[in-house]
């Protein structure tokens, strides 16, 4: 990702991740450059080729002698599409980012309307293929299903996570970090900064050429995927809680075993006849609670190494008025002392040292 006081040089960019589409190159960049040609703003398509075995490279190359909007990256082998997504938008120079597919399937005569809404004033704009080209039993039921199940577990509730074609403010991405199949979960992720989010119905074509790279096995690591989303967004900055709350249960029912055997010793001879393996139990619940009590320990200081080693915040300022000077991060000896801090006489100190 770039820096955060990067100055974005254009208007638009639009992403499009390729994989072996050699057939499909020519035909998308016409309609692309026939939709964007047309407007007034300034913007670049940038192709990520993810280690195409074909001839895409090659037909990329020719767009580029044609059209001086086009840029290309190409990786070395097949990394995926998200970790193309995420290619892209490190390269890219745009204020608005449009993702969208490269095998003809979206149609970019919606990208005018997503941007229409985006000057409304939405952060994040998810196309919904409403009217949906695809085999109804292994992609469209399956994909109604994980679209019900990402929407009940994030609490944004969209249509079509599973569509490309979606335009974001790129303020709403440069805290984004894309692993896996995360490129799907983007709005999500935007919406824990605070994005506003709007759904907009875009075309969808039947595929012309070649064959579609997803299959249900996806769906699997889409549900891993959700699993480390629903984790990051409740106990990314406090991971305690996540292994703290269940360690405390287990060492309460651990402790509630091990009186409940005690109690037994109390009890008629015939019931201590009927031996039960209570207070192994009781150890075991209590060592597990421990434990996991410690790893949640454990995971808070490795968080705030993560955040205090590269300065980051753990929250994201939108507006601040009136403009005023940055925040200064002053010495530990400062902030340790038992007095309050003179800012003037901290300032002095500063000065006489550097003499």
């Amino acid at each position: 990702m770039r820096k955060n006081n990067d100055i974005r040089s254009k208007y638009l960019s639009v992403i499009i991740p390729v994989y072996n589409e050699e057939e499909s190159i020519s035909h998308l960049h016409k309609r692309v450059h026939a939709v964007l040609a047309q407007q007034s703003f300034s913007y670049e398509v940038i192709y990520v080729d993810d280690g195409s075995s074909d001839q895409t490279f090659q037909q990329l190359n020719r767009l580029i002698e044609t059209d001086a909007h086009v840029r290309i990256i190409r990786f070395q082998r097949n990394f995926g599409q998200t970790a193309a997504m995420a290619a892209g938008l490190a390269h890219s120079q745009g204020r608005i980012i449009v993702f969208m597919d490269g095998d003809l399937q979206n149609d970019p005569i919606d990208i005018p309307l997503l941007l229409e809404k985006i000057e409304e004033g939405y952060d994040v704009v998810s196309g919904w293929r409403k009217n949906r080209q695809d085999a109804k039993l292994s992609r469209k039921i399956p994909s109604q299903l994980a679209n019900k199940l990402i929407s009940n577990v994030t609490g944004v509730h969209l249509h079509d996570y599973g569509c490309t074609l979606k335009a974001y403010r790129y303020e709403m991405l440069r805290h984004v970090r894309l692993y896996g199949e995360m490129h799907r979960f983007i709005p999500a992720y935007a919406a824990l900064y605070g994005a506003r989010i709007t759904e907009l119905e875009v075309n969808h074509h039947a595929r012309q050429f070649g064959k579609s790279k997803y299959g249900i096995s996806r769906t699997v690591r889409v549900v891993l995927d959700l699993i480390t989303l629903k984790f990051l967004g409740s106990f990314g900055t406090k991971p305690l809680y996540a292994f703290g709350i269940p360690g405390l249960a287990s060492i309460g029912l651990g402790l509630g075993t091990g009186v409940f055997s005690l109690l037994r010793n109390l009890f008629p001879v015939r019931s201590r006849r009927q031996r039960t393996p209570l207070f192994p139990i009781s150890l075991l619940l209590s060592g597990f609670g421990l434990l996991s009590i410690l790893s949640g320990l454990l995971a808070e200081l490795l968080i705030r190494t993560y955040y205090e080693s590269q300065n980051k915040q753990t929250y994201v300022v939108k507006q601040l008025s009136p403009v005023s000077n940055p925040v200064r991060h002053l010495p530990n000896d400062d902030l340790q002392s038992s007095k309050p801090l003179d800012i003037q006489e901290h300032v002095e100190k500063e000065n006489a040292s550097s003499h």
